[in-house]
């Protein structure tokens, strides 16, 4: 290990100066630009320890894996876009919605329009009940979905739920248990809202079973799950196959969620 030096020659006197100043004490010569570090340990300068990046606190608002500054304009477009439905019927309640919605009972006619099953569940006619509960449910977990993920699998999921669910009412041809079944059709975001509740639902469990502790309410969870089956058991514009069919693809899509996680968000 080398040790250093006793003392420097100034260059223009020829003294001999301590090595820890930087002008000559005897001609006044700049003898370097600055002194070296004295070594107090008495032993080789130690190496400077690096910080360890820590991450911040979290704010208020924030949840762990969500990131608050998100703003989740995709679940306020699907929203909005329903809202819109609701009040182009109420401006002109003569519209017919059975053109661009689907009958359970005509499964070979609908089938045959499969564009259809897209635009359905953002119908609910003068429902407003029922467009109420299952926007709420769209909302609560389109946002959760949407800030941990983003805006592309909360649109995905709302669109391939719904129009699931709307594929299988018209492939298992099961009207709801009213009279005169051929009267209601299938419409309305219950089958999208059960998508993206049990999507979002598949991937807390999965976190769960990692170890991650989310501290979400499931409580709460489970009963707008059983409020929107019994939607979908009581309405008539609802269909249980519907929701069944919405229910299951989300689950399905839950599965695929992690490749959208936001990194910057942990």
């Amino acid at each position: 290990m080398s040790q250093p030096d006793l003392f420097v020659v100034c260059k223009n006197c020829g003294a001999e100066v301590s090595p820890y100043v930087t002008e000559c004490p005897y001609c006044g010569q700049r003898v370097r630009k600055r002194a070296p570090k004295i070594d107090r340990a008495g032993g080789a300068v130690q190496p400077k320890r690096r910080r360890r990046a820590r991450l911040p606190r979290f704010r208020a608002d924030e949840i762990a894996g969500i990131a608050p500054e998100i703003r989740p304009y995709a679940t306020f477009g699907l929203i909005l876009l329903c809202v819109a439905g609701l009040l182009v019927h109420a401006a002109d309640t003569s519209l017919d919605i059975g053109y661009v919605v689907v009958f359970p009972d005509q499964g070979s006619l609908a089938s045959d329009e499969v564009w259809r099953w897209f635009v359905t569940p953002f119908l609910h006619g003068d429902q407003l009940g029922y467009a109420f509960v299952a926007l709420i449910a769209v909302g609560i977990f389109g946002m959760l979905l949407e800030r941990r993920f983003g805006p592309v699998p909360v649109l995905a999921i709302f669109v391939l739920a719904g129009a699931a669910g709307s594929g299988l009412a018209v492939t298992l041809e099961t009207p709801p248990l009213f009279e005169n079944p051929a009267f209601y059709p299938v419409f309305g975001a219950n089958g999208a809202a059960l998508g993206l509740l049990c999507a979002w639902l598949v991937d807390d469990r999965r976190a769960a079973g990692r170890g991650e502790d989310r501290e979400n309410d499931m409580l709460g969870v489970y009963v707008i799950a059983v409020v929107l089956v019994l939607l979908s058991l009581t309405s008539e514009e609802a269909n249980i196959a519907a929701a069944v069919g919405g229910a299951v693809a989300g689950a399905l899509l839950g599965l695929a969620l992690p490749a959208f996680t936001r990194k910057s968000a942990y």
